[in-house]
């Protein structure tokens, strides 16, 4: 079973039907999900293999009550701690299916404690680089890395966003990547260069596996680097989620001990899913 250690936070998802106009309205659909990095990730591996955990600091409020609840829906056992408000991420949609987005992570931040209980029947755990934003949070996820490796569970990592690793420094997310050492490594080729991510020089990663878009997605590491093509998705909506889907599908299969063209093919096609709808989801909630 997969756990992902991060963010269960409300996404706000704005379609624009236009250029933005200023000073008036601009029309747009907004659609209220479910959203934060690892809860996706939690919610598409349940999806796919009927169970997951999240771990997590969620408000105690209406609103996280309710997120929480979508995920328990889903087959997703929820775990952590609950305080403060919960977050929400305004994301701005263009008809071309580009992202802007706004953050408040509200309590998201503030996971303070570990139980080693929470890997009972794990075989991965994934962790977004937004655990590590704050020192809280980031405590408690070389915690939860600690605990896995003495169960001996897969840890892997997503890089996230290139702001972020602006915020934390490339030098220091590259002293992160070593000292953790993740089997699996996930980026967009921006974060991949943001940090100086190569065939010969993985950070520490076994295996790095890039996303670029429409482009081909490569895998660093194994026996030697590959690459797989991603097929078009006609209709795409919006592609908040795709990478959560693919990390998800991916590490399912991954922690199967399946080839890694059979990972890839299984986050290839829950990401092609979610592109289709509004937020990270593959239903209406």
């Amino acid at each position: 079973m997969l756990c992902a250690v991060g963010d269960l936070i409300e996404d706000v998802v704005v379609q624009l039907h236009g250029d933005i106009q200023r000073d008036t309205d601009t029309p747009a659909t907004i659609t209220r999900r479910r959203g934060g990095s690892a809860a996706n990730v939690a919610y598409f591996a349940a999806k796919l293999s009927g169970a997951s955990r999240f771990v997590g600091c969620v408000g105690s409020d209406a609103l996280g009550d309710s997120l929480a609840g979508s995920l328990t829906r889903h087959g997703v056992d929820v775990r952590g701690e609950r305080r403060g408000r919960t977050g929400s991420i305004v994301v701005v949609a263009t008809a071309d299916g580009a992202r802007t987005m706004l953050t408040d992570r509200g309590s998201a931040t503030e996971l303070s404690d570990w139980r080693d209980e929470w890997l009972e029947r794990v075989t991965v755990v994934h962790l977004p680089l937004y655990s590590f934003s704050h020192e809280s949070n980031a405590h408690t996820s070389r915690q939860a890395i600690t605990s896995a490796r003495g169960r001996r569970c897969l840890v892997s990592l997503d890089l996230s966003s290139v702001a972020l690793i602006n915020q934390l420094g490339d030098v220091d997310v590259r002293a992160l990547l070593h000292s953790m050492a993740p089997d699996v490594l996930f980026c967009t080729r921006a974060e991949a260069d943001a940090i100086g991510i190569r065939s010969n020089d993985r950070c520490g990663a076994q295996l790095v596996v890039v996303k670029d878009a429409e482009r081909p997605i490569r895998v660093l590491g194994g026996d030697s680097d590959q690459t797989f093509p991603v097929a078009a998705v006609a209709h795409v909506v919006d592609a908040t989620g795709a990478g959560d889907a693919l990390a998800a599908g991916f590490l399912v299969r991954y922690a199967e001990r399946q080839p890694i063209d059979e990972c890839i093919s299984a986050g290839r096609a829950l990401a092609a899913r979610v592109v289709t709808l509004a937020g990270a989801t593959l239903e209406g909630e």
